[in-house]
């Protein structure tokens, strides 16, 4: 069985956001086009609380792209985002979402982030992505969003070490792209973890 799961596609990620991804919007109208390809629709959904340790404002002296440890696991700083209960958390409003089952909410731990839509930075945690598809007799993942080079790219490689056959639909991402060639080391990334990319 077949599933899409349809990462992050959130307001602070597209232009005007907290943290835009460039040409994030493009996104919108491939994961509209792709969802009437599948039966099974989830999505991802950053949902970070107010004094979360990704946040740089929650450091002192410390500024956006720093370097921090939080409990033992290295954090890149970012700007406030997807914070719950805002709008920038909310889903892109052309984003159909009519035949969505189910949302997994991400990041609500304020300790730890969570790129993967499966779990924590620190494998620590589960959002419960992973068991849902198991228990409905999913086999394979389609995956698009945002962003690329970072929750995109993690997804897919927790996806496939579950043992999902993972395939990454290339025109439904786009990459943040702190370095120019990030979001293109994230596809080799996937490719050689196993990822399918189309």
């Amino acid at each position: 069985m077949n599933a899409l799961i349809l990462v992050d596609i959130q307001n602070d990620f597209l232009p005007g956001g907290a943290l835009a991804v460039p040409h994030g919007d493009a996104v919108i109208a491939v994961a509209n086009q792709q969802q009437t390809r599948f039966n099974l629709i989830v999505a991802t959904q950053d949902w970070h609380p107010a004094d979360h340790q990704s946040f740089a404002a929650n450091h002192v002296g410390k500024r956006i792209g720093e370097w921090v440890s939080v409990n033992g696991v290295p954090q890149i700083l970012w700007p406030a985002h997807c914070v719950q209960e805002t709008h920038g958390a909310k889903f892109a409003a052309a984003l159909n979402r009519e035949r969505w089952a189910r949302v997994f909410q991400k990041g609500v731990d304020r300790e730890i982030d969570s790129y993967s839509g499966f779990f924590d930075n620190g494998r620590v945690k589960e959002t419960g992505l992973g068991i849902y598809l198991q228990q409905l007799g999913v086999d394979s993942v389609h995956i698009l969003g945002l962003a690329t080079d970072y929750c995109v790219k993690f997804t897919a490689l927790d996806a496939v070490s579950l043992g999902f056959r993972t395939y990454l639909i290339l025109d439904g991402c786009r990459g943040v792209k702190l370095e120019p060639n990030d979001a293109d080391r994230a596809v080799e990334e996937m490719k050689a973890a196993g990822v399918f990319v189309e």
